[in-house]
């Protein structure tokens, strides 16, 4: 059965996704006064990774959000959807190691004070017999940053956390993604600016050590509000967001999309027809529901693409002040938690309750891994066992929680995905022109919110206005270093994390 709100027959764009990257390709079509339609298979929730769940008075976005991007039309845009419900945060980020809180990013005084002298001593040794005998020829991640910090900091700084989210072990990771990733980092050196006063300091401008993103913006009410007020706008302008509908094939013939099938709450199918249709879903999800099915070889490299999945442990504490930060880097190897956010310091209206704060811990997993089959109840105690075992709060202060598992959260960026990604690609540039892909599972790209954002956005334009942007281009120069050197161009854009190549 064929949906008759589609008319198929005119220029109508179908968007599969109501993330960052669909909502915003929407959007944008509806300035150009195109007609869109938005299925979205969440029945509740708009926004993707990028929603704003609510729990006894408490809302938790999925992981924390910042809203910084260097594209001035990005801002604009945000400031255009919320106007001053987007405001300003002061960022505070640390690691927390051994009950410990370390700035983020490492400060030489403040890592050696925490440590203490003998773990000091420990570590400066461990350096010096890295500067002595060097792993020639460093192959792996832990190879190269041992090298170049002592495999005692590495230890500290580098292993637990890359291994938690990944799920790879440092010893398999490429060394080559460590020196892009980790550029320019010299321990003397920044011991060197740490202790002494920058008169004796030397080295120029060259050697002055920024932060480029001390502050960023937030809604008030979490990342989902920005996301929600788009998909308000798109029902006003008569383009609903078709919550609780789930593709579950895509047709086409002739060299080009002609549908994609749907089935709701109901367990109803029908078609919905379009002349143009952007893509979110993960590449493995969409290419194996083609119908008729892609030619075999695409099929395979599709499915050889992989995904990290995770779960956010949400829990209701009762104290007013928990962690200044707005979330923690969990270095502990003795816990399974990765990240712990703090989403009331974020913004206070995150908490009904100013006597309450709302905690999310994320857990990097795979969905075939155990954890992420185990029970709320269980994965709620893990989490406040982790709190108290990390001395965060007491056992009496955790109210209570809720779970959320988010599945294909992230790429798995490994040494094969490139040239799967290609096969992918060209063959669906050449075999159907009219389905567009866009954001961080739909391209398998490592994007930030604000590049899914301009991929979409200009995909847009490429339909409504006959433009040739090149969503691809996105991000391949843009890598947001948390720190970086005066006068230092990001080089060979974003890198992602690659096993040792065989």
């Amino acid at each position: 059965m064929a949906d008759a709100s589609s008319p198929g027959s005119t220029n109508h764009v179908v968007v599969v996704g109501a993330g960052p990257a669909g909502l915003s390709a929407a959007y944008e079509l509806t300035r150009h006064a195109t007609p869109v339609t938005v299925v979205e298979k969440d029945p509740v929730k708009v926004g993707g990774i990028a929603r704003t769940l609510e729990f006894m008075g408490c809302r938790f976005d999925v992981g924390p959000h910042r809203f910084f991007s260097k594209s001035g039309e990005i801002e604009a845009l945000w400031t255009e959807i919320l106007g001053d419900q987007i405001q300003p945060v002061s960022r505070l980020t640390r690691i927390l190691y051994r009950g410990k809180f370390f700035d983020y990013p490492i400060r030489a005084s403040n890592a050696f004070w925490n440590l203490g002298p003998f773990e000091t001593a420990r570590c400066l040794a461990s350096y010096a017999q890295a500067r002595l005998h060097p792993v020639v020829q460093p192959k792996s991640f832990e190879d190269w940053v041992s090298n170049q910090f002592g495999h005692r900091l590495f230890e500290i700084f580098f292993k637990t956390y890359t291994e938690k989210v990944w799920g790879i072990s440092t010893r398999e990771l490429s060394a080559d993604w460590a020196g892009q990733r980790i550029r320019g980092l010299n321990l003397v050196e920044v011991i060197r600016n740490a202790l002494l006063p920058a008169s004796l300091r030397g080295g120029g401008e060259h050697a002055i050590v920024k932060t480029l993103v001390d502050t960023f913006r937030y809604p008030r009410l979490g990342a989902g509000q920005m996301w929600e007020t788009v998909a308000g706008r798109l029902a006003t302008a008569s383009h609903p967001v078709r919550l609780g509908e789930e593709v579950i094939g895509v047709r086409h013939a002739g060299g080009r999309v002609l549908s994609v099938v749907i089935r709701d709450g109901r367990g109803a199918t029908l078609d919905v027809l379009g002349s143009e249709f952007i893509s979110t879903m993960p590449i493995r999800e969409l290419i194996a529901k083609l119908q008729p099915a892609a030619p075999s070889m695409v099929r395979a490299a599709a499915e050889a693409l992989g995904y990290r999945d995770f779960i956010t442990v949400n829990l209701v504490v009762d104290r007013a002040d928990v962690f200044p930060d707005q979330w923690i880097y969990v270095h502990d190897p003795g816990v399974k938690v990765g990240r712990i956010a703090n989403f009331k310091n974020f913004s206070p209206a995150m908490v009904a309750d100013g006597g309450l704060s709302g905690l999310g811990m994320e857990y990097f997993c795979f969905e075939q891994d155990g954890i992420w089959s185990w029970s709320d109840r269980e994965l709620l105690d893990l989490g406040r066992r982790e709190l108290i075992a990390l001395g965060i709060c007491r056992p009496d202060e955790v109210k209570t929680g809720m779970v959320y598992r988010q599945p294909k959260a992230y790429p798995v960026y490994d040494g094969e995905y490139q040239r799967h990604l290609e096969v992918v690609r060209e063959w669906l540039t050449r075999a159907l022109p009219n389905l567009w892909l866009v954001g961080r599972n739909g391209m398998h790209h490592y994007n930030n919110q604000d590049h899914s954002m301009m991929t979409g956005i200009l995909v847009a334009r490429n339909i409504a206005t006959g433009a040739s942007f090149d969503p691809w281009l996105v991000n391949t120069d843009a890598e947001y270093l948390e720190e970086g050197r005066s006068g230092e161009a990001a080089a060979g854009g974003r890198q992602v994390p690659q096993r040792i190549a065989s």
